[in-house]
């Protein structure tokens, strides 16, 4: 969306937000349990308290109930990008189809159909442990607000088409603004079956809660700080002790990994949301969406927006904020910046909500990795596994990545094993100060191409070719 000088309508929505991810300032919110004190043993150890080990420690206990789980996390459960993200669980595991097609197009029908298994999957285990996370599986429309993007979305559907593919809808203009109502929509493509809402922090909480449920023992405030063999098996020390295990899984995704030639092949980039206070019944007769989809436009840098269970609208993405050595801390989270932008772009979408304000501003960290789409691997002999790289898909693919890392472990050949997407590595990031200057050039060239109707330039082009991406 085309840039524009501060409104005061923009300024004044933001004036009393508070600087908080509005789905971590819940009042039902759990209390952490206790750090690990001591040493510990067990069968496996889950280091990460997000999705990726959630789901890697429950899935461990459906497998094998007898199976002694541990798992750490150095914050509070959820607390990381698993409860600051937007809420799109997403069937894709290969940052949507295109990104597929030019990466796997031998095996895309197959990720595909593994994606919307996976997505049931998360489904099922709502209903069956009772997760209260607001799971609507409406869909979600990728957007085109530029002309050259609706011929995109066209080509899209076609390619959709035919790998057999029958849950995406092309909209026109009429169409999709009957659905919601902006003047800066020109078409869309609904996927109606492939992505699901849902409220991401009670999600986290929920799956810690059916964990403890099958006996896993959960220790947060407790960070793994050293990974070392120790003779058949592997210890982590923790700041105030020592879990010794058979074998370890690592789901700590932007933050640097305990396998540090993992390390190269993450950048963790900022990416910042806005979120609404409730929408009056006016307001919403105003936009319509009445069948609650997720939204994103097409744009490189894009902006993804969807209504939340108490009819808020989340609005974020565009920036994708990258700091010099790849740092994160806690200072990182905001940026006044995008958000006084972000606040322009919405009023330019929904201009028919002037005058609603924003209740919370917050951003967190995503690890990006060059190839849009997580990557697996192991280390000390077959006895650690990892996944990470997810790119900001992570709500639903890291379930799929915690089953591959059990298979991993395990040593089982599995069509998930198999699969070239598995078995291959994206390409690592430059060493500083390459990589900040690198990454200053692509996104250049990314806005760029947003305003000169999507062309690449030779630099994206060159890219492409090589397989090096940049992206949120």
């Amino acid at each position: 969306m085309a840039r524009a000088a501060m409104t005061p309508s923009a300024a004044h929505a933001l004036a009393d937000a508070e600087p908080t991810p509005f789905w971590l300032a819940d009042k039902d919110r759990p209390a952490a349990r206790p750090a690990l004190v001591g040493d510990e043993t067990c069968d496996l150890l889950v280091v990460g308290g997000g999705y990726s080990g959630l789901w890697i420690a429950l899935i461990a206990k459906e497998r094998d109930p007898e199976r002694d789980v541990v798992l750490i996390e150095g914050a509070e459960i959820g607390w990381a990008a698993s409860g600051r993200n937007g809420g799109f669980c997403a069937a894709s595991l290969t940052h949507g189809l295109g990104n597929g097609l030019a990466r796997w197009p031998d095996e895309l029908a197959t990720l595909e159909a593994l994606g919307i298994r996976n997505l049931d999957a998360i489904e099922e285990a709502v209903a069956r442990y009772g997760i209260d996370c607001a799971f609507e599986r409406t869909g979600e429309i990728d957007i085109a607000t530029e002309p050259h993007q609706v011929a995109e979305l066209k080509e899209f559907a076609e390619d959709a088409a035919s790998l057999g593919l029958d849950r995406h809808t092309f909209l026109d203009q009429d169409a999709l603004r009957a659905e919601v109502a902006s003047p800066t929509f020109r078409a869309g493509l609904w996927d109606r079956d492939g992505v699901a809402m849902l409220n991401p922090a009670r999600l986290a909480w929920g799956l810690k809660r059916a964990c403890l449920g099958l006996g896993v023992r959960i220790y947060e405030r407790t960070r793994g700080t050293a990974l070392a063999s120790d003779g058949l098996g592997m210890a982590v020390r923790t700041p105030y002790g020592r879990v010794f295990a058979r074998h370890v899984a690592l789901g700590t995704n932007a933050f640097p990994s305990l396998v540090k030639r993992v390390r190269p092949y993450i950048v963790p980039v900022y990416d910042h949301a806005l979120m609404t206070e409730p929408l009056s019944d006016e307001q919403l007769a105003a936009i319509g969406w009445k069948n609650r989809q997720g939204l994103s436009d097409s744009n490189n840098h894009f902006h993804y927006f969807r209504i939340t269970e108490d009819n808020r609208i989340l609005w974020g993405g565009y920036d994708i904020v990258y700091r010099y050595g790849g740092g994160i801390r806690a200072e990182f989270d905001h940026h006044p910046a995008t958000y006084e932008k972000l606040a322009r772009h919405f009023f330019r979408c929904f201009p028919q909500l002037e005058g609603l304000r924003f209740t919370h501003t917050w951003g967190g960290a995503i690890d990006t990795c060059s190839r849009f789409s997580a990557f697996f691997g192991t280390a000390h002999a077959g006895r650690v596994a990892y996944a990470a790289g997810y790119t900001g898909l992570g709500v639903g693919a890291t379930r799929f990545g915690a089953e591959v890392m059990l298979d991993l472990l395990t040593g089982e050949r599995t069509e998930r094993t198999e699969l070239e997407m598995v078995r291959s590595k994206p390409l690592p990031f430059p060493p500083e100060p390459l990589r900040w200057a690198g990454i200053g050039i692509t996104q250049w060239s990314m806005t760029r191409a947003d305003t000169h109707g999507g062309r690449r330039n030779l630099w994206l082009k060159a890219m492409d070719k090589v397989g090096l991406g940049f992206d949120s």
